[in-house]
């Protein structure tokens, strides 16, 4: 598993990251840091506020209370420059089902204002890693899961992000899909580029570099999956998952 690099200063961080929809806390008082290089997992439950935080990040969402500084830009107040330096996926991406996938590729391309031989290159380059070529003139619509997945990151990918947001991105995929998309997942932490994914999968949550527990807004626990496991005792993310909510069940009824 890629290592991130301790010694560099965060390059997402959030302080007291809270976010309201009238009577309901989404995001409640959320600190978090995410160093440079490294790949973050967010994992709970539905309604946990694992979207909405991603959109607070992305400067798609204003916070009612706290702050969040991604690639050291305020999301609220510098949300163009923060979205300079993004790649955001969302779990419904907006694919162009009647285009092929050699087009979508360069509708985006169009919106990033990349052209000429730099659109070639890294057309080139991201189908290759994809291994998507032999596909590039099917249309999005007959693709499988796993193949608009792919479309969509390579999309994503087009502007030379510095951190890719993702938001379920292998939910519903098959495994084999999964496998690829997480070998070009670590690809793309050797490129240097950093991840912070949601996940409903507590298998994948395992191949992160660290990972945090969301629980009805807030952030219960935080760490690297192994000593996550050691500190609770247990041999799975599932079994520290269950212990951690019980745990905060148990506080809020006292």
């Amino acid at each position: 598993m890629p290592s991130p690099e301790k010694a560099m200063q965060p390059i997402i961080e959030t302080t007291g990251l809270t976010r309201r929809f009238g009577d309901l806390t989404a995001v409640d008082h959320l600190d978090l840091s995410v160093a440079q290089g490294e790949i973050f997992g967010l994992v709970g439950p539905d309604g946990a506020g694992k979207t909405t935080t991603l959109r607070l990040l992305c400067g798609l969402l204003d916070p009612t209370e706290g702050s969040a500084r991604v690639a050291g830009y305020d999301s609220a107040r510098q949300s163009q420059s923060v979205k300079d330096h993004i790649g955001y996926m969302a779990q419904r991406f907006g694919l162009y089902q009647d285009l092929s996938v050699q087009e979508n590729m360069d509708f985006y391309a169009d919106l990033f204002g990349i052209v000429g031989t730099e659109r070639a290159t890294l057309s080139a380059d991201l189908l290759r890693m994809t291994r998507m070529e032999p596909f590039r003139q099917r249309q999005a619509g007959k693709l499988s899961g796993g193949m608009k997945q792919k479309l969509a990151l390579m999309c994503t990918l087009l502007h030379h992000p510095q951190i890719l947001f993702l938001d379920e991105p292998t939910n519903g995929v098959d495994p084999l899909s999964r496998r690829d998309f997480w070998a070009i997942l670590y690809q793309l932490l050797k490129d240097g580029i950093t991840i912070l994914m949601t996940t409903a999968y507590l298998d994948e949550a395992e191949r992160c570099n660290r990972v945090g527990l969301m629980y009805k807004g807030r952030l219960i626990r935080c760490d690297t999956p192994e000593a996550l496991k050691r500190q609770a005792g247990v041999e799975t993310l599932e079994g520290v998952f269950v212990n951690s909510v019980h745990a905060a069940e148990a506080l809020e009824a006292k």
